[in-house]
């Protein structure tokens, strides 16, 4: 992989989650597939990564994405995700912000009132059609990879917390789910550092007593995110929940590190996972809205649209309707001289073990 001496970025939000999307400065990713080019930033190229999302540079809830020419030759563009503890196959708030991007910036065609494109994640192809007027998108609607449940109503040890009833289920990442109204929480802007610390534990523990596997590519396996679930605030709601990420390793003896950074959107591959989840319990049907809000307030629409196998697994192909916002446009530098030339963690709003 080569870098420019400057890389070209804009900044978004989908729902309040911030996307940073890389449009130039980043060359010769090799790799014959999306898959593979994550994978070599993944291995070989990890300090964009840390560049890109670590202070002074970004901050615990940053994501950041790679465009790059896509490998299909079906796809109108590649992207690379990157967040803070790993590389995923998919993510939804990522999706809107980078179509966002692609259309208001005239990387790509553009039509109105739909513009349709074809991007291809690292997880593989994903349609999407885009509402546009007067060159700004109002809304993205992209067709996920096929979600899945793992497991339902389990319990798991918590250490420090006890037994909690858990889903696990795949919408682009393996997400462990558990209902927020047994610690008392209603999911607000507020209780974001009681949810991140609870949603940290909850996901450690999940991943060391629920194998999760995906049967397709078992280079994504382990549950690596968490979702909190409860009732919705809005009334023209179905559910609400709060996301949270990793941004280190935990260690069960040691407090300050069972946090983690909390999405601030509804979540498009979380509302993925909870739908199947939903769906493989008989409670939610095919061609059905699933309106969920996040913690602050926004609401994304997902539906699923038809049935599917992963493996042996029974599957559901589900849509997501969000919507993203440019913030910024930035040039970023790293000069010679510069001590931290892959960025910084510091414990204050990090952790420990970033």
């Amino acid at each position: 992989m080569r870098l420019a001496d400057r890389i070209t970025a804009v900044d978004a939000h989908a729902g309040g989650e911030p996307g940073r999307v890389i449009t130039d400065g980043v060359f010769d990713v090799p790799g014959s597939t999306m898959f593979e080019k994550k994978t070599h930033l993944e291995t070989e190229g990890d300090h964009l990564r840390k560049l890109m999302l670590r202070e002074p540079r970004g901050y615990p809830a940053m994501n950041c994405n790679v465009i790059l020419p896509p490998t299909h030759p079906d796809a109108d563009a590649g992207f690379v995700i990157m967040e803070q503890t790993e590389y995923p196959a998919m993510s939804g708030s990522n999706t809107i912000c980078v179509t966002t991007v692609l259309i208001e910036t005239g990387m790509v065609p553009v039509s109105e009132p739909v513009t349709e494109l074809v991007l291809e994640a690292p997880a593989g192809l994903v349609p999407v059609r885009a509402a546009v007027s007067n060159g700004k998108v109002t809304g993205v609607t992209f067709e996920n990879v096929p979600a899945y449940a793992v497991h339902l109503d389990r319990t798991i040890d918590v250490p420090h917390l006890g037994e909690v009833v858990v889903d696990v289920a795949w919408g682009g990442m393996f997400y462990v789910i558990a209902e927020a109204e047994q610690f008392g929480l209603e999911l607000v802007p507020d209780e974001g550092r009681e949810i991140a610390r609870l949603g940290r534990m909850i996901q450690a523990a999940a991943a060391e007593q629920l194998p999760a596997v995906h049967p397709e590519n078992p280079a994504y396996s382990g549950v690596t995110i968490s979702q909190l679930s409860g009732p919705p605030s809005h009334p023209d709601a179905s559910r609400k929940n709060a996301v949270v990420v990793a941004t280190g390793g935990v260690d069960w003896d040691r407090p300050e590190t069972w946090t983690g950074a909390l999405d601030r959107s509804p979540c498009g591959t979380g509302t993925c996972a909870k739908m199947a989840a939903l769906f493989a319990k008989g409670e939610f049907g095919l061609e059905e809205d699933f309106r969920h809000e996040g913690v602050l307030g926004t609401i994304w629409t997902g539906r699923l649209i038809r049935e599917a196998k992963v493996g042996d697994n029974r599957a559901v192909v589900p849509t997501l309707t969000g919507r993203a916002w440019i913030s910024g446009y930035s040039e970023y530098v790293i000069d010679p001289a510069d001590p931290f030339p892959e960025g910084y963690t510091v414990g204050d709003i990090w952790g420990t073990g970033s």
